[in-house]
């Protein structure tokens, strides 16, 4: 295996045509799928399912391609250290449950980089997906949370899909609800006194198990229970309906604005929130450095 052969297959995979990969590496066709074939050969398993409508993944091919680019993107930087001395675009992707303030961290790593080159992604997704993008190479990091009711399945699922989850911040469970709600002003809340109020969470699509809501007491028989796909239309339920959901009580004024606030929940339940990622790969520097920013939400949590 070579990296001229990964080069081969990570372009192959971008453009799924043979010909237009070929043009992009100034080969010939032959040339490239001769080296294909060879690269399939060695490593025993297929990457591609070639078709009369061109060629895609398989499975295995899928997750081989981001283990590729993993290892062409710490080529480039090592060359662009020690042989071509340039500076090279710095690359990073996180995928998240929805917590504001893992876009904030995000935010504030971006402007440590506001004068370099570089390629950034943030994902706020499902929960399933949050995995699936760590488990695929399509995010280095990923942040979710555990508790005694769903630790055990995704402690199974992070060691099949060959990751592991390290704790970052532990929180007590929290009311999130608009200002104008009518037990805003309380200083803690029993679900019973939420009974006649909607519970919002977020939809989950096909891997919609209690385990992979992004909720807590996602078992709890809910009166009434609406799901959205996006924090904007959530908050704008909080609003329109007097609808509430259960959170971390980490607040981000400067993201959420002022309008919100959190409620401490009568309950022993807690939540671990932390981050996933491959067993098989260190952190890289920026990834580092998110870590640190979102560390330091751990003095904001109410507790």
């Amino acid at each position: 295996m070579t990296l001229i052969q990964l080069k081969y297959a990570i372009t192959i995979a971008g453009g799924n045509s043979l010909n237009d990969a070929a043009k992009i590496l100034f080969i010939s066709q032959p040339s490239l799928s001769s080296a294909i074939h060879s690269l399939e050969k060695e490593i025993g398993f297929d990457i591609f399912i070639r078709s009369k409508n061109g060629i895609t993944l398989t499975t295995k091919g899928e997750e081989f391609i981001g283990y590729a680019k993993s290892v062409m993107e710490q080529y480039d930087l090592l060359s662009a250290k020690y042989i071509s001395q340039t500076n090279v675009k710095k690359i990073f992707s996180v995928s998240m449950q929805h917590y504001t303030f893992a876009v904030s961290a995000f935010v504030e790593l971006v402007k440590q980089y506001g004068m370099d080159e570089y390629e950034f992604e943030v994902h706020e997704t499902k929960t399933y997906e949050v995995i699936d993008h760590v488990r695929n190479h399509k995010s280095e990091i990923g942040i979710l949370y555990l508790n005694d009711f769903n630790q055990n399945v995704l402690n199974k699922l992070f060691f099949e899909y060959g990751l592991q989850f390290t704790p970052l911040l532990e929180c007590g469970i929290y009311v999130y609800m608009w200002k104008g709600h009518p037990l805003a002003d309380r200083k803690e809340i029993t679900l019973e006194e939420l009974e006649e109020y909607p519970c919002l969470g977020f939809a989950q699509g096909e891997h919609n198990s209690f385990y992979f809501a992004e909720e807590v007491l996602s078992t709890y028989q809910y009166k009434r229970f609406i799901r959205a796909n996006d924090r904007a239309t959530l908050l704008n339920l909080m609003v329109g309906l007097n609808g509430y959901t259960l959170c971390s009580g980490i607040i981000c004024e400067d993201l959420n604005g002022k309008d919100h606030c959190a409620v401490k929940l009568k309950s022993d339940e807690r939540m671990t929130i932390g981050y996933i990622s491959r067993k098989d790969s260190p952190i890289s520097m920026i990834g580092q450095k998110y870590l640190e920013e979102i560390a330091k939400y751990k003095d904001k949590s109410l507790g």
